[in-house]
Parts: structure tokens; C-alpha cells; sequence
């Protein structure tokens, strides 16, 4: 498959997925497995198309009695349980909102949320009742406080929808232009900032599931993701219900298990698998030998560019590379290897065709190859769909990325001869030393070649004679400890690798990374540790 194909979807009016995608396909394919749930416990649950019709339609008549309807935007802090997906499928078939939040968020956070949201209706799990009832009395805007289980002063969601008909009470009249979901964005520099998306953006993902998962039917597919991430959207609901693919999904509640995880795409043959690149190094410390994986055909990443040696340990275990896709909470994957295309360790690959993506200079121009830059997406003269228009009240933060006929995705990256792209990190990320410009991502790529390290992040700090000088953060495997001569071995490892004005000047060990709640570091706490 070429780049350069020409690709368009075509958009409708009037579109609304959960009725114009999952209700057709329940009454033409009505006992296509939607979703295979399992958890931490070894309980499955087994829906659906028709399951999910028919859950969504109470879902949406429950939200019909309590007053929720078009344009009424409703917070999603649910763990990774059918319930999530029933009821942003119900949402939906009323017209309403979605705002889906990770249940990692602090009180700190929600307010926030709320308030900029201007949510009328949260849904939370046990686990996160306290946060909102130490914070109601600062939330006036919202009504309803729905609880999937009983607790005093909230709304029991399961036997609220116990008594609700399985026929949708209305259909409601959504353009494809309408607001449909609501993210908050990472925030790995400063406050989350609003972005929504309308329906046609559950379209768009037709282009997703085609040029990075490669999704069909016949297929299994699991991406490691909370639900209150954007790629809960992309891999694991838009992407694979376009395509009748079935959503595996595991639910746990402790820590992260590469065992467990290789132990489940065995178990349930698991046919494409997606994670971020923290799970896959996390995973190539397994012993792979104990494993097969016979019908596991195409593993994604994406979130963070993935160290070439972990694909090429991945590789080894399994017998299959890692292709990585580029996109980011405002868009769907703009940038990917697509299936057939050759992979090329360390790069994202080519722009999916529905998109103009550039590396632009400072004066806005398009850069020569291998020449640092701008990732660009070109929105104008036409605004192309999957692409968020604007962050929601915030005029500065839309000035300063919508420029001429340009949508700067605030990352950088190059452009090599044969159209691949090359991330370099965010453009407050790149360090500049003596009048060298430093990508931390090669920094931590080579720090990551080390026996001892497990995981690393980089930044640049001050310094009076060349302006910022490298440090690096680092995670040692389990057994091995920091100190001097470590430090120093490390510093000459990467000099070894790369440029030797690369190497840091300081290493501090960690036993964790400052991470935002989808996974990506958060440099900005790092550059603020004394």
C-alpha cells in the first residue's frame, strides 16, 4: 500500500455512529462478537452487536428520563467494564456529549473539568465516589451524579437501567458537524486544554482502521488503553467497530503484568495488539520462549516513539516488527507504517492520504529532507475531517497553533529521502547546547541499549557557559543500583552511541517517570526538581 493513493470518506449530513454503524450492523450481523471482556479475576463477558444495541438503547432511554439531551455534555470516569462503552453509545442515541476521563484524575482535576466542561452529568465507579462527594458543593453545574454501584446520594446506574425499555423511547436528528465527544489533552506542559470532536470524526477512523490497524471482521484486536484516553477512541471502539473487528478488552486493578499480558494474547488469539511503548518495554522482559502466538499478525505503538532495540527484541521473542502510528487527542492518526510499507526502525512513517502533512520551518516553509521542523497538517483551503478545529475557549492557544494555512502540531520531527518521518519530541522538549539542537528521544534510545536501564527521560538544564546542557532521568532494572561508577558507564555508553555532545552532563536515578494519565512523561515536572 503507497501513500500516495488517493483515499476519501465520504460524510453524510446527517450521521450518528451508534445508530447509523453499531445498530445497522446489529440488524445484519446480530451475533458478531462486539466485545470479548475478561478480568484480573478470569470473568468474561461476551457481547454482542445486537448486545450492544440493545444496552445502548436503555443506556440512552436512562438518560432521556434524567434530562439529558442534545448538546448536555456528561463525564465518563469509568474503568475499562462494558458499561463505558454502553453508555457513550447511549449518549449518542440522545445527542448528548462525552467526556471521557481516566479514573486516575485528582479532585484538583475534575473540578476543573467540570467547570470548563460545564458538565451536567457525571458517571463514576465506586473507587472514585469520595472525589466528587468531597467536591459537589463546588460543581453547581451538575445535576445528576450516577454511580455504578449503590451509594448514598448518588443515582444506581445498573438498576436504573434494569427498568428502562430496550426500545430507543426517540431518535434524535444529529448532523455530522454536531459535537459528539469531548477530551481534555494530556497536558505535558501546562493545563489540559479542551478538544472536541464532531460525529464525523467516528467516520474519519475508517482511515485509522485502514492505514495503521489493518482491521477486517475476522479479527481480535486489543489495544492497552484507559478510557479516558483519546486511543480508547482510536483502538477500541471507532477504528474496530467501522470494521465489525471484535474489542478485547482486560480489566485489572493492580499493577501491570507483561506476563499476564503475553499469557492473554496467547490464551484468547489475539490478532492485532497495540500498546504503548512503557507496556513494550515492560514486555520484552518476559521470556517469550514459554509462549506462541500463531494467530497474532500486526503489532502497533503509539503515544511516544518507540526505541528501535525494543523492536528489535520484540521481534526476536515474536517473529513480528512494531509499526507506530502518529496522531495525537485533536486528530486520528495522521501518520503511520501502513501494512505492506516497509518499516523502518525509529520512524513513524508516511502521511495517512486523507492528510497534507509537512515538516515546516520557522518561517513556515517546508523544510529539505532531513532537515528539523514543524509536523504540520495543511487545513485549509479545506478543513479535513478527523481534524479537531479548535481548542474550546481558548483563542491564544488557537492563534498560536492554526497558522496561515496550517495546523502546527506543536512536535517536531524530519523528513528523510524516502518520505518517512522522523520524530524528534515536543518543541519545548528539544534541548539546544552550544548551538546543537538535542532530540531527547535519541538520547533515550541509547540510554535504553544499556543492560541496566529500563526506562529514561531527558531534558536540557540550565547552563551559563552553553545555554542547556543534558540530564537524564533514569529507571534501573529491578536488582541494580545507582552510583557513581554507573553513572559514569552510562555516560559513556551514550557517547558511544551518539554524538558525544549528546551524552548527559548529570543522571539522577529514579524509581518512576512523572507521567500524564496516557502514559506520556511529563518533562515539564522533571525540569521543575531541584
Amino acid at each position: 500500500m503507497q501513500a500516495q493513493e488517493q483515499y476519501t470518506i465520504e460524510v453524510p449530513e446527517q450521521f450518528n455512529f451508534a445508530i447509523d454503524v453499531i445498530d445497522k450492523k446489529a440488524a445484519t450481523d446480530r451475533n458478531r462478537l462486539a466485545i470479548l471482556w475478561v478480568n484480573d479475576e478470569g470473568e468474561e463477558r461476551r457481547i454482542t452487536y445486537r448486545d450492544l444495541s440493545i444496552e445502548s438503547n436503555k443506556f440512552a432511554n436512562f438518560f432521556a428520563a434524567k434530562g439529558i439531551g442534545k448538546g448536555d455534555r456528561v463525564m465518563l470516569m469509568l474503568p475499562r467494564i462494558p458499561e463505558w462503552w454502553f453508555a457513550i453509545l447511549g449518549l449518542m442515541k440522545v445527542g448528548a456529549v462525552s467526556s471521557p476521563s481516566a479514573v486516575s484524575l485528582t479532585p484538583k482535576d475534575l473540578k476543573y473539568r467540570c467547570e470548563q466542561g460545564a458538565i451536567k452529568m457525571v458517571i463514576a465507579d465506586r473507587d472514585n465516589l469520595q472525589k466528587f462527594d468531597d467536591l459537589r458543593a463546588q460543581l453547581p453545574m451538575v445535576e445528576s451524579f450516577v454511580s455504578m454501584d449503590a451509594a448514598e446520594h448518588w443515582i444506581n446506574l445498573p438498576e436504573a437501567i434494569q427498568q428502562q425499555s430496550s426500545k430507543l423511547s426517540s431518535l434524535p436528528e444529529t448532523l455530522a458537524t454536531d459535537e459528539m465527544l469531548i477530551y481534555f489533552t494530556s497536558g505535558t506542559t501546562g493545563f489540559p486544554k479542551m478538544v472536541a470532536h464532531p460525529y464525523s470524526y467516528s467516520l474519519a477512523h475508517l482511515a485509522t482502521a485502514k492505514y495503521w490497524y489493518d482491521l477486517s471482521a475476522n479479527d481480535i484486536q486489543w489495544t492497552i488503553t484507559d478510557t479516558g484516553w483519546a486511543k480508547a477512541a482510536w483502538g477500541a471502539m471507532f477504528s474496530q467497530w467501522n470494521m465489525g473487528t471484535t474489542v478485547f478488552l482486560y480489566e485489572y486493578k493492580g499493577r501491570f503484568d507483561g506476563e499476564t499480558i503475553l499469557k492473554l494474547i496467547e490464551k484468547y488469539g489475539i490478532t492485532i495488539f497495540c500498546a504503548p511503548p512503557t507496556a513494550y518495554r515492560m514486555l520484552i522482559l518476559e521470556d517469550f520462549s514459554q509462549y506462541e502466538f500463531p494467530e497474532l499478525r500486526r503489532c502497533l505503538s503509539a503515544g511516544e516513539p518507540l526505541n528501535p532495540e525494543v523492536i528489535e527484541t520484540w521481534n526476536k521473542g515474536t517473529g513480528l516488527g512494531i509499526f507506530e502510528g502518529y496522531g495525537q487527542t485533536e486528530t486520528i492518526c495522521i501518520l503511520a507504517t501502513f501494512p505492506g510499507m516497509e518499516a523502518k526502525p525509529g520512524a513513524i512513517g508516511k502521511p495517512v492520504p486523507l492528510y497534507h502533512v509537512e515538516v515546516l520551518d520557522d518561517d513556515f516553509n517546508p523544510c529539505k529532507v532531513n532537515e528539523e521542523g514543524h509536523v504540520a497538517i495543511k487545513v485549509k483551503p479545506v478543513h479535513p475531517i478527523g481534524i479537531f478545529k479548535g481548542y474550546l475557549g481558548d483563542d491564544k492557544a488557537n492563534e498560536k497553533c492554526f497558522v496561515g494555512d496550517w495546523y502546527l502540531t506543536g512536535d517536531k520531527a524530519y523528513k528523510d529521502s524516502d518520505g518517512y518521518f522522523w520524530f524528534i519530541g515536543r518543541s519545548d522538549d528539544v534541548i539546544k547546547s552550544s548551538g546543537y539542537r538535542i532530540g531527547p528521544f535519541e538520547v533515550e534510545s541509547a540510554l535504553l541499549e544499556h543492560p541496566a536501564v529500563i526506562e529514561s527521560a531527558v531534558i536540557g538544564v540550565p547552563d551559563d557557559l552553553k545555554g542547556q546542557v543534558v540530564k537524564a532521568f533514569v529507571i534501573l532494572k529491578k536488582g541494580m543500583m545507582g552510583s557513581n561508577e554507573l553513572v559514569e558507564e552510562l555516560r559513556a555508553h551514550v557517547g558511544g552511541i551518539t554524538a558525544p555532545y549528546k551524552k548527559p552532563k548529570y543522571i539522577e536515578f529514579l524509581d518512576e517517570l512523572p507521567k500524564t494519565i496516557s502514559g506520556k512523561i511529563r518533562r515539564v515536572e522533571l525540569r521543575q526538581r531541584k
